[in-house]
């Protein structure tokens, strides 16, 4: 089995900052593109940021500036640095991975539990 677990939401000030984590562990070969999306209440969940397994990377236009998302491939884990935070932040992040487990013959795509983010004065 393949699990994902998120780390550091929680409550924030606008204007402050928050590091998110996602540690992937299991019967994992290798993994392509992790990423992180977020769901606000009422919306649709959407893509915040990815990276590569080569450390390409791909932000929403909402967040470009303000977030950064790393990856450590030796631990399979993604981070996401969130500075200048916003009250339109506030939504459940989502980690996701797209990778392939041992004996399996092709990747697949997992999900974190997700965790939240509030941003609010």
């Amino acid at each position: 089995q393949v699990q994902l677990v998120e780390s550091g939401g929680g409550l924030v000030q606008p204007g402050g900052s928050l590091r998110l984590s996602c540690a992937a562990s299991g019967s994992i070969v290798s993994i392509n593109t992790m990423g992180w999306y977020r769901q606000a209440p009422g919306k649709e969940r959407e893509l915040v940021a990815a990276i590569d397994s080569g450390g390409s990377t791909a932000y929403a236009d909402s967040v470009k500036g303000r977030f950064t998302i790393s990856r450590d491939n030796a631990k399979n884990t993604v981070y996401l640095q969130m500075n200048s935070l916003e009250p339109e932040d506030t939504a459940v992040y989502y980690c996701n991975a797209f990778l392939k487990r041992r004996w399996s013959t092709r990747s697949e795509a997992y999900w974190g539990q997700g965790t939240q983010v509030t941003v609010s004065s």
